[in-house]
């Protein structure tokens, strides 16, 4: 039975913004938990293949990786349409995800490692799926949590900018609740986990966007939303075709003079 979980943080993608903590981390666990996204008779998770590639990098031995079939979560519209139906659907898949953690963690002894991609902070389901787990009381463990370096951060170093003007605030929201967002005053975002991008009334804004950065399918777009929102639908295309994957974000910012 695992006696320590160790969540760690890995960076974006680039075997290279791994914290040396991080590196510590994760040459003292015995083994790590890995959810698997692969489709039934499908291609292999490249996800998984990549959290594979980078132990490779950075341990002098092959680590014991124990892979868990991802449970299905619901993402149908007519499902997830809502905010009460969205919240229901992400509740049954932590709980589902979290019997799998605690079936992984009963069976191996040692402390256990989570790679999580950029920071366990930003939206990111692990710290409070093993929380989920604990409170069930079949499991005890410490839990222990490894900064690394975030997308949000490597959006802007990419960029060569500041991600919010002197003595502005900065919004970090998600895909589906950006126009809440800018309905609501906002006007200098991070916008993350979008599935598609909407940036229908928002010609004179401001975009910096990066698509799987820190990865060698990286994309950057930047300029007037108007003039770069075709280059930034095919850019994501590029990324997804050369990887299996697409995970970006952006910076949006109104314009000056406007509201």
């Amino acid at each position: 039975m695992a006696e320590r979980v160790r969540v760690i943080g890995v960076g974006p993608g680039d075997p290279d913004q791994v914290t040396v903590e991080a590196l510590h981390a994760m040459r003292s666990v015995a083994f790590f938990v890995v959810s698997d996204k692969s489709p039934r008779g499908g291609m292999p998770d490249p996800l998984v293949e990549a959290r594979g590639r980078l132990l490779d990098r950075h341990l002098g031995y092959e680590p014991l990786v124990v892979r868990i079939e991802d449970p299905v979560r619901e993402r149908r519209p007519e499902r997830t349409g809502t905010d009460e139906q969205y919240a229901a659907a992400v509740e049954a898949w932590h709980d589902a995800r979290s019997l799998a953690y605690e079936e992984a963690l009963l069976a191996h002894d040692g402390d256990a490692g989570f790679l999580v991609w950029g920071d366990p902070a930003f939206y990111d389901s692990t710290i409070r799926i093993l929380e989920r787990v604990a409170a069930r009381g079949r499991v005890a463990f410490d839990l222990d949590v490894v900064p690394g370096i975030s997308s949000v951060q490597l959006l802007a170093a990419r960029h060569r900018l500041v991600l919010h003007e002197v003595g502005q605030a900065l919004h970090v929201t998600t895909g589906r609740r950006l126009r809440e967002a800018i309905d609501g005053g906002q006007d200098n975002l991070v916008v993350m986990l979008n599935r598609v991008i909407d940036l229908d009334g928002l010609d004179d804004w401001q975009i910096w966007w990066g698509g799987n950065l820190g990865t060698g399918s990286e994309e950057l777009v930047a300029g007037r939303v108007a003039d770069v929102v075709a280059e930034i639908e095919a850019a994501r295309e590029r990324a997804r075709d050369a990887a299996g994957w697409v995970m970006d974000i952006f910076l949006l910012r109104r314009p000056e003079g406007t509201t």
